[in-house]
């Protein structure tokens, strides 16, 4: 390479140096000079600055490390607490058919007592939901069964099989409204006998 082309190249880097930042990057990074405070402004309640050079803290932040070493250890919760936390949470599930039961009467009440698509796709909503909590009764509880409470669950569970009988009493309701229950006697006809009567009348001309 000839003294020439290493001129030019030399004449040539500083226009491929990038331009310098904006002004307003340069005060973005830089830090703010700290300003006097006014003597006639004074610190809000519960603020007290201690100056320390350029720098002030606030005493709640020279607390804070104190009241943090002071905080003592949340203490693990014990098997009888754990044990009554079921329970209870047993106990909700038990008595949630029973929040159900007004709204499913109301419906059913609503939905009258002609043979529609609605009213039949209601009742048989209202026999499967029963019917499938009563077969998974077990299975509902499992979470909440330990030794402590295996002895306890007993009520609950007899709780929750008398909530899904009332729903179930409540759809054999509103079948009985809609005529599909063989409650009266012109549905037992065909088992009937004939009468014989005693006598004949036979009139005379």
């Amino acid at each position: 390479m000839t003294s020439e082309e290493q001129h030019s190249d030399t004449q040539i880097r500083p226009s491929q140096m990038p331009p310098p930042p904006p002004n307003w990057v340069i005060q973005l990074n830089t830090k703010p000079s700290p300003r006097p405070k006014p003597p006639n402004i004074s610190d809000p309640p519960g603020y007290s600055a201690v100056s320390s050079g350029s720098s002030r803290v606030s005493t709640a932040q020279l607390q804070k490390p104190n009241s943090a070493s002071k905080q003592q250890p949340r203490n693990s919760s014990t098997t009888e607490e754990t044990d009554t936390l079921k329970l209870k949470k047993s106990w909700e599930l038990a008595l949630a058919p029973a929040k159900q039961l007004p709204m499913n009467a109301i419906m059913m009440y609503m939905s009258g007592n002609s043979l529609q698509i609605f009213s039949v796709m209601m009742v048989f909503m209202l026999f499967k939901n029963p019917a499938q909590a009563l077969l998974g009764l077990n299975q509902a509880f499992a979470r909440f069964e330990t030794p402590g409470t295996r002895g306890r669950l007993w009520a609950v569970k007899a709780v929750y099989v008398l909530m899904q009988l009332v729903a179930l009493s409540l759809g054999i309701w509103k079948v009985n409204d809609m005529g599909l229950l063989p409650t009266t006697r012109s549905d037992w006809l065909a088992w009937e006998t004939e009468r014989e009567p005693l006598e004949r009348v036979i009139p005379a001309f």
